[in-house]
């Protein structure tokens, strides 16, 4: 059995400065956990896979093409591949992301 602690995992290098946690990396998916700080946010970038977000804790703005939504915790959104998307927490509390991309990226993220 494999199990991952996300507490007892190190954050990883990220082009966007924020905090990262490869949590599950395998052929079919990958999956990394976000943590954005009251005022941090993603660069606004295009991954060439499908993406989902469940967000485990905070309050968020997420931008997926040209819509944004303020969503909160226990909320699951789906974003297309190769459309633009970003997170923004414009909140006073930090926000917690689980990120599952599917297939798992063999293609760069375009940064934007």
């Amino acid at each position: 059995m494999e199990m991952t602690k996300v507490s007892e995992t190190s954050p990883g290098k990220n082009p966007h400065g924020i905090e990262t946690k490869k949590i599950y990396d395998h052929e079919n998916a990958l999956g990394i956990h976000i943590k954005l700080q009251p005022g941090e946010r993603l660069r606004r970038h295009i991954t060439p896979v499908d993406v989902l977000f469940y967000v485990l804790e905070g309050e968020g703005v997420i931008e997926i093409g040209g819509e944004k939504k303020t969503v909160g915790q226990d909320t699951v959104i789906h974003s297309p591949a190769k459309i633009v998307h970003c997170w923004y927490n414009e909140s006073e509390k930090s926000l917690r992301v689980l990120v599952v991309k599917t297939p798992r990226p063999v293609d760069q993220t375009i940064l934007l």
